[in-house]
């Protein structure tokens, strides 16, 4: 089941995703956080609570995208109560990426990352019951960092560069008892800066503070072990770099239990009512092929499991002044 989530008459409503063309209203108001709260808090799980509601309307999903309604398959109604993270070097190929642009050559000693790839290589993937080695973890913002599919993604005048990172998302709401719980899955586009990376890996942190995109649909179900999509770059409609891209469990050093463990084991990560997008990585990067993202191009990230593909152009800002701090 997928289902996506778009604006009607200035409401949030929810519709099942029938097909790349046609959608299915749910009868149910206040959105996907409503409903998937309202199940969290039931103990049911999201696609029985979903099956439990009334079929509406059928619309066209070319005319949401069309009008600019569709929106991220969950929000919350209060962004900063919504988690944006992120986990790195947790796919087989993604340590040599970042080594190289690290390194500038495959032939160095091994720079930190590669160590903390090889750990995850070593111990990400714990017996059930056992705690595995903690992955790479970094902070991307508030549910304000969020772009709807289809929308511009926003490229700050300070930002290096502007490159995709074409990912698999968990999506979780945290259950009134502290529980995390797991709505689906969602194509993401984790936008990262990497040439602000690459002049000192402890400047991550920076390049990570961008704009990010998941959607447009949310897969409830059980996921895969593999999967293989294709990540596309787009300039005046034509394609300029095109390159497949693998995720799921076979084609990651860590397992998904192990990523979430080592998230969710901070308390303050369990408030009560919270929202958490969390990218699990990914070892296909542009950047990597030399590519250098302009104003106005698209990326296109093509997962078919997860429905339509996820769509996002580029909008350079223009720069802002020096922000000055007032005392008060």
């Amino acid at each position: 089941m997928r289902i996506v989530q778009f604006r009607q008459d200035d409401q949030l409503r929810v519709a099942i995703a029938k097909d790349a063309e046609s959608l299915q209203i749910l009868a149910f108001e206040g959105g996907s956080y409503g409903l998937a709260l309202r199940a969290v808090e039931e103990r049911k799980p999201l696609r029985e609570f979903i099956d439990s509601i009334g079929r509406g309307e059928e619309i066209s999903y070319q005319q949401l995208v069309d009008e600019n309604c569709l929106l991220p398959p969950v929000t919350h109604p209060d962004p900063s109560h919504c988690l944006v993270t992120g986990t790195g070097l947790t796919h087989l190929g993604s340590a040599d990426t970042r080594n190289a642009m690290h390194t500038g050559s495959h032939e160095q000693p091994l720079t930190d990352s590669m160590r903390m790839f090889r750990l995850g290589l070593e111990g990400g993937k714990p017996l059930p019951g056992c705690v595995g080695v903690q992955p790479e973890w970094f902070y991307k913002g508030d549910g304000s960092s969020v772009v709807a599919p289809y929308s511009p993604i926003r490229v700050p005048a300070f930002a290096l560069d502007a490159g995709e990172e074409p990912e698999l998302v968990g999506i979780y709401l945290v259950r009134s008892d502290e529980t995390p719980c797991r709505l689906g899955f969602a194509i993401g586009n984790e936008f990262s800066d990497h040439i602000t990376e690459r002049q000192n890996y402890l400047w991550l942190a920076h390049s990570k503070l961008r704009d990010a995109s998941f959607g447009p649909e949310l897969f409830i179900g059980k996921l895969p072990s593999a999967l293989q999509g294709v990540s596309r770059i787009l300039r005046k409609g034509q394609i300029i770099w095109e390159k497949s891209f693998f995720t799921g469990e076979e084609n990651m050093s860590h397992s998904i239990a192990n990523l979430e463990h080592h998230h969710f084991k901070y308390k303050q990560f369990r408030r009560a009512g919270d929202l958490h997008m969390h990218f699990f990585g990914t070892s296909t990067l542009s950047f990597a092929d030399g590519l250098r993202v302009q104003h106005g191009d698209e990326f296109e990230i093509d997962l078919p499991l997860f429905g339509r593909p996820l769509r996002n152009q580029v909008d350079f800002l223009a720069p802002e002044p020096l922000t000055i701090v007032d005392a008060c």
